[in-house]
């Protein structure tokens, strides 16, 4: 079994270029677009080469699938923060209820001080 080579069209590799022109560092647009930078560096080289021929190929749209795994990883990371806050809020209705007798820990000394 081989491993498949991802395609991306003329518009997703000049969008890259573009972005790279403007002032981006290679890094976060490569980060951003889910490519290498040694890539950006290469679209960026045959563009230049020759503005009007390269990138001539049939790619197929990625633009919408890493936007799609953006908000992915994005709602996982929203369920993992959602699952703290229930956890700490059930620990501290955990206390409430145990009611601790007016007593609190000081936050350095991790020490009981009465109220």
């Amino acid at each position: 079994m081989g491993i498949s080579r991802r395609v991306f069209t003329r518009e997703f590799k000049l969008a890259a270029i573009k972005e790279l022109e403007s002032g981006k560092s290679a890094g976060y647009v490569a980060r951003r677009l889910e490519v290498s930078a040694n890539v950006l560096y290469r679209w960026r080289r045959e563009f230049k080469d020759k503005p009007t021929g390269a990138f001539s190929g049939q790619g197929k749209q990625m633009l919408a699938d890493s936007r799609e795994a953006e908000l992915e990883r994005k709602i996982g990371q929203m369920t993992m923060e959602n699952d703290f806050l229930k956890k700490l809020l059930r620990t501290f209705e955990e206390l409430q209820a145990a009611g601790n007798g007016g007593e609190r820990f000081t936050r350095k000394s991790g020490k009981k001080e009465s109220r």
